[in-house]
């Protein structure tokens, strides 16, 4: 459910934290954090904040989607996959779409189809739809790109997820 500041001061009570000194907690507390499964979590938690339009200022004022695209840029497959699905929820805003573009974000996403954990697929495939605009389809539209999302197009017998997900990207992309 999308939140307003009605909503927010219902749920957050007198004495609740702040939506914005909560997420500043928890970029804080990854930023600080050496444990890695701990860091997933964080960087999970700030994901499921990140579909919300309510948060989505906060999470630029944050630098929350540089900090999800340094995700992607990770070894473990999980803050990749959390990355990309707060770059996933976050860029149907067309401010935080811009710093994705702007922060280097269409190639690091890219590399996210070819993941082995469906779910970081899933979330490239869905954040290149968005993504993918006058000014960036020349950088996402690249044949490799298109052959990888033809391949998951045909793919319904394997995953459904990657077949519809990749059929509607080329239908607004590519077969026009």
């Amino acid at each position: 459910m999308f939140t307003n500041d009605q909503r927010q001061v219902e749920r957050t009570g007198k004495y609740g934290t702040p939506r914005a000194q909560y997420l500043q907690e928890l970029v804080t507390q990854f930023q600080t954090e050496t444990n890695e499964e701990s860091k997933e979590k964080v960087v999970a938690h700030l994901a499921n904040f990140a579909y919300d339009p309510y948060n989505y200022s906060f999470l630029r004022q944050l630098n929350v989607l540089e900090l999800f695209l340094d995700c992607i840029t990770e070894e473990n497959e999980r803050l990749i996959e959390f990355g990309v699905g707060g770059i996933c929820n976050s860029c149907v805003d067309p401010a935080n779409a811009a710093i994705i573009v702007q922060c280097g974000g269409i190639p690091l996403v890219i590399q996210c189809l070819t993941s082995p954990v469906r779910n970081t697929v899933n979330y490239g495939i869905g954040a290149l739809y968005y993504l993918c605009n006058s000014q960036t389809k020349e950088e996402i539209l690249k044949p490799e790109v298109v052959e990888i999302m033809r391949r998951y197009a045909a793919a319904e017998a394997v995953s459904v997820s990657f077949s519809n997900l990749a059929k509607v990207f080329l239908e607004k992309h590519v077969n026009q």
